[in-house]
């Protein structure tokens, strides 16, 4: 009996932590300017009109002498795609969420994406806003 009580209590304080960590880790993504690494792709939300953002995208890669190989924009998505000038490629993703915000998502290198090159391009986007 008291070898059950004690199992109870240790599971409860088991799903007690795992619960407040899962709060503390949706809390952190879903901050604003904090940027998350998903599928090969980092993301980050900012609070910029949809067209600023490209041009700050445009003005990033062009502040960190990347290559603009194609580009497609319509009116709420604009995609780059450019490359390093070792041959890496790189994609930036900017999706229109409000009129005041926008979601741009970085992901640099094919097969193994590199999130640190990637993290260099979201700042350097996010100091020309």
């Amino acid at each position: 009996m008291l070898r059950k009580t004690m199992l109870l209590i240790v599971s409860g304080m088991l799903m007690f932590n795992l619960c407040g960590c899962f709060a503390l880790f949706v809390g952190a993504v879903g901050g604003a300017g904090t940027a998350v690494w998903l599928s090969g792709k980092l993301t980050q939300e900012f609070h910029a009109p949809y067209q600023a953002t490209v041009d700050s995208a445009k003005s990033a890669l062009q502040a960190l002498d990347l290559t603009v190989v194609s580009e497609k924009q319509d009116e709420n998505t604009t995609q780059i795609k450019g490359s390093y000038s070792d041959g890496r490629e790189m994609w930036i993703d900017i999706h229109r969420v409000t009129d005041h915000s926008t979601k741009v998502e970085v992901r640099v290198g094919g097969v193994s994406p590199d999130k640190e090159a990637a993290s260099l391009i979201l700042r350097k986007i996010q100091s020309f806003l």
